[in-house]
């Protein structure tokens, strides 16, 4: 019997991975021992963050850094800010982390960090004290050629800029120690864009493979999207610039739904981004004038809420999507599930969605929190320019990222067709992406330990 404390999250990422490998394992026998090692983090770090209150009263959280495998290239993963966290979450999101990475093309390793403080409810000043007490232990340990940390949930521009100045102030260097940063002192273009845009390009191959008729210039496709932070909101406003339907979008508190055919306009979801920064809710809109062209439902995700839907895109946090919901949206007609959340969706729910697929004809293609790789290829893109002391126009990044997309969607598609053992793959049913991309990932980060002589 073991003696590690339970760590749900990482044991389901983990099993995930596990049983997406059994085809290769059979096949690779020598390779179950590289399994047993890349599952234990190279290193995890964990520290006490004091911090003032606006009342000048002293607070405390607990910070946490993953860093997972170096074999790829620095730690590479993002920070998050959220009551929740805790070490089972940051090691399911460094472990993924790091065979996502793999799948970019770009040398970096997996890692994840960030504490269980609450960025909602606290003023600037607050943010900005709990960053500085944050990096003044966090800084030890980081590095550009070590590893980089960005952003994650509750962790924007603001917190970034933050966290970069007082990394700069304690070291007294101008490095690429963070991605994600404003465009004028280190950033990249397209940055802020890049995960949900690059969920959009993955999907959009899935989409001409497996159900050309719903492709995103269409009016007529319908695409519901849950979440309303920066992911979310990136990812509606490709849809609709490509010419889809985005017909929801739901944060904590619950859910808004399009009831008009055209859906969530540009300047809708602009408004919401406005909202978010001030650490609003998606009830307030309930206030405001423009009854008839939505509604909200209180404590509801939007999953079970739609009668038709052709591609839903899951944007908001892991284990959104249950069985119960997976088996509403096959109902509603869904096509393609991306996750452009990490691990979105819970092993039932994917069990749901394979079964369907396995069923051929129009049943649901299932993708994966690898579709959502965009946001870390172009802090990858972000790391190179640093290094190169110069910024790639929006267009060159946006191509760099294109490209990155549709190389990692082919990836997928080799992998899962050449190890989902399965018998019965072929035009009618797609291959696995789920085994494909665990597969590949792990192969790629598998081969670099081992040259390094970290299994034999």
């Amino acid at each position: 019997m073991s003696q590690l404390p339970s760590e749900p999250e990482f044991e389901q990422a983990l099993s995930e991975l596990t049983t997406s490998l059994e085809s290769f394992l059979k096949a690779n026998p020598s390779y179950r021992k590289a399994l047993d090692i890349v599952q234990v983090p190279e290193r995890i770090i964990q520290f006490r963050v004091v911090w003032e209150d606006d009342q000048g009263q002293a607070q405390v959280n607990r910070g946490f850094r993953v860093q997972y495998n170096s074999s790829l290239g620095p730690y590479k993963g993002g920070l998050r800010l959220h009551p929740s966290v805790n070490l089972s979450i940051l090691k399911f999101l460094g472990f993924e982390q790091t065979f996502k990475n793999a799948l970019t093309g770009l040398n970096m390793g997996g890692g994840k960090g960030g504490s269980d403080f609450d960025p909602k409810g606290k003023s600037d000043a607050e943010i900005r004290r709990f960053c500085t007490a944050f990096m003044t232990q966090l800084s030890k340990h980081i590095g550009q050629d070590v590893d980089v940390p960005a952003g994650d949930i509750g962790v924007g521009g603001r917190e970034i800029g933050y966290l970069f100045g007082a990394y700069r102030k304690f070291r007294n260097e101008f490095t690429g120690v963070l991605t994600g940063k404003g465009l004028h002192w280190g950033g990249s273009n397209i940055r802020p864009e890049a995960t949900g845009y690059g969920l959009i390009y993955f999907v959009q191959h899935m989409i001409a493979k497996a159900c050309p008729e719903y492709s995103l210039s269409k009016s007529s496709t319908l695409v519901a999207i849950s979440g309303a932070g920066n992911v979310s909101q990136f990812t509606a406003l490709k849809v609709i610039e490509l010419g889809a339907t985005v017909v929801s979008l739901s944060d904590s508190k619950g859910t808004l739904i399009a009831t008009k055919d055209s859906g969530f306009s540009k300047d809708f979801i602009e408004n919401i981004g406005q909202l978010k920064l001030k650490g609003g809710f998606l009830e307030s809109f309930k206030q405001f004038g423009d009854q008839g062209k939505y509604t909200y439902h209180p404590g509801k995700r939007p999953w079970t809420l739609l009668s038709k839907v052709h591609i839903a895109l899951p944007g908001a946090t892991q284990n959104e999507v249950s069985a119960v919901e997976a088996e509403a949206l096959v109902k509603s007609g869904v096509r393609i599930v991306a996750e452009g959340s990490n691990m979105g969706c819970t092993k039932e729910a994917i069990a749901v969605f394979e079964a369907s697929r396995k069923k051929g004809g129009e049943g649901v293609w299932y993708a994966p929190g690898t579709s959502n790789c965009g946001g870390v290829a172009v802090s990858g893109l972000e790391m190179a320019q640093n290094s190169q002391r110069l910024t790639w126009s929006p267009e060159e990044v946006d191509a760099k990222l294109k490209n990155i997309m549709k190389d990692c969607y082919n990836t997928c598609l080799s992998a899962g067709e050449q190890w989902s053992g399965e018998q019965n793959v072929g035009n009618d049913i797609h291959p696995s992406l789920l085994a494909g991309a665990n597969v590949a990932g792990f192969i790629k980060v598998a081969d670099a330990m081992k040259a390094q002589g970290d299994w034999w």
